[in-house]
């Protein structure tokens, strides 16, 4: 028998037959991560994760979602303890990368790209994950911790008892069926969606996009596409084979993503309203759509077709969920509530936030604690906050095919993130919100500016003409990056916290208005009847004019480099706009 069989056994020995405070379904990163932080929170939990695929899982060619970001990589590394294993097991992350379509996309160099030029600081280090490595380890710590996991069962019925002590669970394991009783239910089934279809809570969204994915046993490394000394020396530090790269074009993304076993993760992201998934949903469909709008990697994928590992297809990804967390007993954790788009890696995210507020809402109840408002709150939360994320996504693939607008869109997301739940999660604020009210009443704030921002810039393309070349963008071009990045990790008491999380609005609500304010000014010269008109719309929305104000009134004393919204080149606004 294998270490992780032995350490198997030995956990399920330990359990009181079929009796459990909770019961997860699911062993996938959700449910497997979700597990091991209520066993930190709660050493003498009783508990049970049971999971229909067979463990260990294969590397590489297991399940997609193999980039993190900030949030999810302190989750992984200093919530749940696993530095060691992303140090020694994966790859770190040269952060977000992109290449904007330019011609006929032969040449790399000829596009604007927009990443790092020097490495991020390693208080924020993220990473690049071999999936089944990663939930490999996870199961085998979960077994070493005594926690049973069951792994080839399937569920057959949940029966939830909010009026009794427990609810009930079937699964059949072979052939056998057997009766877990827990008194929590935690559905983390990922797009099985359990629950969800089980209590009608399904909630349809907006996107309509579609992914297709592969993986590859060849480490495909966009630094060799060309040899150009100039656009080799764009990076200072790190490698931008470690980025996650993604190439860009009118309704599409591609992602490039090494792994640590030395496969290569291939993505095709698109605008159902752009782009036919029938075009691209089996391989050798999906290579020649990469040959007709990205030569250069389909190219390469040619010459290693022999080493493609899978293929993968995934139609109308994204959907929500009325609720996520009940007083009655039970949540909904990973894609068995939510499910955004894989553009910024979110779905480590939602883990690790949902996460967070589930253990946080089991760990009172079990103590005996009435969590009826709790429960309540933390539902709100979660929903608000994956809303707000999600309004990133809606409507916003056209933008992809103007270089300059989406550089500045991803600045102002990335912005955004910082700033907003990365400073809050990194400061264990979220689950505690509810001793906040300031706290809430900027989120609100900011999730409105969010809404008003992204429509501006779907109008903004609406009437944009050219698009650019040649230039190459790096984060820390704007001080302002760099201070929010950092500022997360910042270890604030909550009152600084809370002055510092308004002043962030605050900030937003600055950068916002310059964006609008140099855009006006962009465009105010032309005589194009249509972009005039659009002006005018602008400059009669009071939502946006404050913002303008505010823009005016801080850049006073603290100016803000324009070059985010320009592509790198700093402008002097109009003074009847600057003021």
């Amino acid at each position: 028998m294998t270490e992780y069989q032995v350490a198997q056994e030995e956990a399920s020995s330990m359990a009181s037959p079929d009796q459990y405070d909770v019961a997860i379904l699911g062993g996938g990163i959700a449910g497997l991560s979700l597990a091991i932080e209520l066993k930190k929170s709660n050493p003498a939990i009783r508990m049970l994760v049971v999971e229909k695929q067979k463990h260990p899982v294969p590397e590489a060619a297991h399940k997609v979602g193999e980039s993190t970001v900030e949030v999810a990589a302190h989750y992984l590394r200093d919530v749940l303890g696993l530095k060691e294993h992303l140090d020694e097991q994966q790859l770190p992350k040269f952060g977000l990368r992109l290449f904007f379509s330019a011609g006929d996309n032969q040449d790399i160099t000829r596009r604007v790209e927009l990443g790092h030029a020097v490495l991020p600081p390693r208080r924020v280090a993220t990473y690049q994950l071999d999936r089944g490595r990663l939930e490999n380890a996870l199961g085998l710590l979960l077994t070493q911790e005594g926690i049973p996991f069951l792994d080839t069962c399937k569920v057959q019925q949940i029966i939830l008892q909010p009026q009794e002590e427990v609810h009930r669970v079937l699964i059949q394991q072979g052939t056998r069926t057997r009766e877990i009783q827990a008194r929590w239910i935690v559905d983390a089934s990922g797009r099985n969606t359990l629950l969800q279809r089980q209590l009608g809570l399904a909630k349809k969204v907006g996107h309509e996009a579609n992914a297709v994915w592969f993986r590859i046993g060849y480490p495909i490394d966009i630094n060799t596409w060309s040899d150009d000394p100039a656009w080799q020396g764009r990076i200072r530090e790190g490698r931008r084979a470690l980025s996650t790269n993604h190439l860009m074009g009118p309704g599409y993304w591609i992602w490039l993503i090494p792994l640590s076993s030395g496969s290569t993760s291939v993505g095709i992201v698109t605008d159902a309203r752009m782009h036919n998934f029938d075009e691209m949903n089996l391989f050798e469909r999906a290579l020649k759509w990469l040959h007709r709008h990205e030569p250069q990697c389909a190219a390469v994928i040619e010459q290693q077709r022999a080493a493609v590992q899978d293929f993968r297809v995934m139609k109308n990804y994204s959907y929500s969920c009325e609720q996520v967390f009940s007083d009655e007993r039970w949540c909904l954790v990973g894609e068995a509530g939510v499910s955004l788009d894989p553009l910024y890696s979110p779905g480590g995210d939602l883990i690790a936030i949902a996460n967070g507020l589930a253990c946080d809402l089991i760990s009172h109840a079990l103590e005996g604690e009435d969590i009826e408002e709790r429960a309540a709150i933390h539902n709100q939360l979660f929903l608000l906050l994956t809303n707000s994320w999600r309004s990133t996504y809606e409507q916003q693939y056209p933008i992809m095919g103007n270089a300059q607008i989406m550089a500045a869109k991803v600045i102002w997301d990335t912005a955004v993130y910082w700033a907003v739940p990365g400073l809050l999660y990194f400061h264990d604020k979220l689950r505690r919100i509810a001793d906040s009210p300031a706290v809430l009443m900027n989120l609100a704030r900011f999730a409105t500016l969010s809404e008003h921002v992204q429509a501006f810039l779907r109008q903004w393309h609406a009437i944009a003409r050219s698009n650019a070349t040649d230039t190459f963008i790096s984060y820390y071009d704007f001080d302002f990056m760099a201070r929010l990045q950092i500022g997360m990790t910042a270890g604030l008491a909550d009152a600084e916290l809370e002055a510092q999380f308004a002043a962030n609005v605050r900030f937003l609500e600055q950068l916002a208005g310059q964006l609008v304010s140099c855009v006006i000014d962009e465009l105010g010269d032309g005589e194009d009847e249509e972009v005039r008109r659009q002006i005018e719309r602008w400059q009669a929305d009071p939502f946006l004019t404050e913002l303008m104000a505010v823009y005016r009134q801080e850049n006073q004393e603290h100016p803000i480099n324009s070059g985010w919204i320009t592509l790198g080149r700093q402008r002097r606004e109009r003074q009847e706009v600057a003021g």
